[in-house]
């Protein structure tokens, strides 16, 4: 059929046409945003899962409810031993500019600028000059002295977030900084956060973070400070459902007056196993191969391959490539037991090597976020079917 309708999107953080299969998240949400509006406590929002199960989407999709709500917002992707100080100054510089014009006071605008300006100005390594240096957001008003300047990062951070929820106070919205890769913030800095948020819900402030990590987060979290787990509202996203999966694939096509035979939605379920990355690898591979209307089991035979092989090079394949030597033998070792989560003991015993000399490949395969610690002394693949990928390759 024509590629050039074909309406499926299998890309990173790319919304699918069809969102299928998160009612429950979206609904949720706009709870939380019904609430901040009407001066109600509430908690922040973790999203929890394994890569390509639409963390990202549902964060842009969230993004998306709040500016409908003339909300403030802001997003950062963290990064592994990257400060937040000047992603979140940037995001939440981009959330107050969305504010300003509705602002009675240009006077508080300014104010609250200067105290940005200074949270960003005022690190003490050489290499944060050099990033407050590169940081060039256009404040004309100068730096604002005794506010969120002090060097640390917890003061400073709870101090800025106070202020830009009093703005939001002001025009009677709320602000949301949208962090995705949560689990990538350093500790130190999450550790921040966590302050942060613990004061604006203690204070009722209408600033909300909505963060986005692998399965392992809440762990994270709870390291930092052990009142994360009532600190914020844990969503945990995982695979559609087969009348979800199937959603997806018939609802965009139907706009297209394209159909699908049931034997082909058994066979694309079968494939991509609900998750929607997957779904819409193996979506836009079998419509390019079929040649009409209805799509059969065979177009879906036909388009497997590639789409396996697509997927070997894309998803699978970037992330093995980034592995060291080391490093890909222990993940070879975790995939021949199987793929549900895995003893770090039964590993080193398929290694025959001790655990303390296999340590440091799991540790830096968990930093690199291609495992993560499901439990004290179990590992897991953060990506879906990645096992199975390393049993297919030459040894």
């Amino acid at each position: 059929m024509d590629p050039v309708r074909n309406p499926y999107a299998p890309g990173a953080g790319q919304r699918p046409p069809e969102l299928a299969g998160r009612g429950r998240e979206l609904n949720q949400f706009e709870v939380v945003l019904e609430r901040v509006a009407r001066e109600r406590p509430e908690r922040s929002l973790i999203l929890i899962g394994l890569r390509g199960v639409g963390k990202t989407v549902l964060l842009n999709a969230f993004r998306s409810m709040a500016i409908q709500r003339l909300w403030g917002t802001g997003k950062i992707e963290a990064r592994p031993d990257q400060s937040i100080r000047r992603p979140v100054a940037g995001a939440l510089h981009m959330a107050v500019r969305e504010l300003a014009p509705r602002h009675r006071a240009p006077d508080r605008i300014d104010a609250f600028l200067g105290v940005l300006k200074a949270f960003v100005l005022c690190q003490q390594d050489r290499d944060s000059r050099k990033a407050a240096a590169r940081w060039q957001p256009g404040i004309d008003v100068p730096a604002a002295r005794g506010r969120a300047d002090s060097g640390d990062l917890e003061i400073d951070l709870t101090e800025l977030f106070v202020d830009a929820a009093s703005v939001a106070t002001d025009v009677g919205v709320g602000i949301a900084l949208f962090v995705d890769e949560m689990q990538d913030v350093a500790p130190a800095d999450i550790s921040a956060l966590c302050t942060a948020c613990h004061e604006l819900s203690q204070i009722g402030g209408p600033l909300i973070v909505v963060g986005a990590g692998l399965p392992h987060l809440p762990t994270v979290l709870s390291a930092s400070k052990s009142y994360s787990e009532r600190l914020f509202r844990y969503v945990r996203i995982d695979r559609l459902d087969r009348d979800a999966a199937d959603y997806a694939l018939v609802a965009p096509a139907e706009r297209e007056g394209v159909e699908f035979k049931s034997e082909a939605l058994d066979a694309l379920y079968r494939a991509a196993d609900g998750y929607p990355y997957f779904v819409q690898s193996y979506g836009k591979m079998t419509w390019d191969a079929a040649p009409a209307s209805p799509i059969t089991p065979d177009d879906v035979w036909v388009a497997s391959p590639e789409a396996e092989a697509e997927l070997a090079v894309g998803f699978f394949g970037s992330r093995y490539e980034r592995a060291t030597p080391a490093e890909r033998e222990y993940m070879r070792a975790m995939a021949s037991l199987g793929d549900e989560p895995v003893p770090t003991a039964r590993i080193a015993d398929v290694l025959e090597r001790k655990p303390s000399s296999v340590s440091p490949a799991r540790d830096s395969l968990i930093k690199k976020g291609l495992i993560y610690s499901a439990e004290r002394g179990l590992v897991a693949f953060t990506v879906p079917h990645f096992g199975k990928f390393l049993r297919s390759q030459p040894t």
